[in-house]
């Protein structure tokens, strides 16, 4: 028996092992991804030290403050009078609790400009701390000899 074939057979691909693969890679690069850059404002020129390290670890409950040059608070956005941050920081404690977390667990970051006033940096940690807050963590960009 002969066959005849009637022109060039059409192989039509399944792509759905393909877009799974892909859907499979953006899920873990999501996962992956560092969500600290999210945290950054441009406006923020964060001061240089040597003695400066990288955070040992992910921070499970982080609140950042991000302190700028004038004397304001960058806060959901918006600059913030250092005297006025307690009523985020009180929003913050609220929804920490409310999630059933300790408030004292979550770890308050501070990136202060370097043209910032220390004083300022430590009245946002003394108003933390009348909040309930006790761990802090101050950033800093590492520059080596």
């Amino acid at each position: 028996m002969i066959r005849r074939s009637n022109g060039p057979a059409t192989v039509e691909n399944d792509m759905t092992p393909m877009i799974d693969v892909t859907f499979q890679l953006i899920t873990f690069f999501m996962f992956v991804l560092n969500f600290s850059e999210a945290e950054q404002d441009e406006r923020i020129q964060l001061p240089v030290s040597q003695l400066a390290k990288p955070a040992e670890g992910v921070l499970e409950t982080p609140i950042t403050m991000q302190l700028t040059a004038d004397g304001g608070v960058l806060y959901a956005g918006e600059v913030v009078p250092v005297d006025q941050i307690d009523r985020p920081l009180q929003q913050e404690r609220e929804i920490i609790e409310a999630a059933g977390k300790d408030p004292k667990q979550a770890t308050v970051i501070v990136r202060a400009d370097g043209r910032a006033s220390t004083g300022d940096v430590q009245q946002v940690i003394r108003i933390c701390q009348e909040e309930g807050f006790e761990r802090f963590a101050l950033r800093a960009l590492y520059k080596p000899e």
